[in-house]
């Protein structure tokens, strides 16, 4: 993983209340182990058409939404059966973070291991975002992960959670394996000062 201390980039909004796992991924793109070329199949049902040509009203086709790594969309984002798909998927196609109102648990767990930042905001600055969005489609954000802050368009910042061992894992780098091989050098120390009993039969 690459360490994750500033996020500034453009942001595209995507509406919409309640988006599951099925629908950032079908469940036909599952079959690969590997994450690249995930992207193809992000918010596959909404991005084409019948005739496999791209949707023009979709968010995430307008020329406008072109180069954004911000998501902003709606609460309860990636509800639904558990898929590590669905955050592959999404940083795949370029996407460093996603803002929320809220995440389902087992999605904001699996984005956190990979790197994809998931950011907890309220509703009200949420709604406010959906309008200044409207107003400029070349909006930008930054998100400080050492400060845990959002700086929105007029410089205001807003708060955001994020638990210890995550913050720890992302401005580091390291995954949760990687964090325990940080500690190879304790581990050993105590093993060494507790040395298995010897049995006997």
């Amino acid at each position: 993983m690459e360490p994750i201390s500033t996020i500034t980039g453009k942001a595209v909004v995507l509406p919409v209340e309640n988006i599951d796992t099925d629908q950032i991924i079908p469940a036909r793109f599952l079959k690969v182990t590997d994450r690249s070329g995930l992207a193809a199949g992000l918010f596959e049902a909404w991005r084409y058409q019948a005739d496999g040509t791209p949707n023009p009203d979709f968010p995430l086709n307008r020329p406008e939404a072109a180069g954004a790594t911000i998501l902003i969309s709606g609460r309860n984002f990636g509800c639904g059966s558990s898929r590590e798909h669905a955050p592959w998927a999404l940083q795949d196609y370029g996407f460093k973070a996603v803002l929320a109102p809220s995440f389902a648990d087992i999605f904001r767990s699996n984005a956190l291991k990979i790197g994809l930042l998931p950011v907890t905001i309220d509703q009200a600055v949420y709604d406010e975002l959906v309008a200044r969005y409207a107003a400029d489609p070349q909006m930008h954000l930054t998100i400080d992960l050492a400060a845990q802050t959002v700086t929105l368009p007029d410089g205001r910042q807003v708060h955001f959670p994020i638990d210890a061992f995550s913050k720890y894992c992302l401005l580091h780098g390291v995954d949760q394996l990687g964090f325990l091989l940080q500690q190879e050098e304790a581990i050993i120390a105590y093993e060494a000062s507790h040395p298995q009993p010897v049995t006997t039969r």
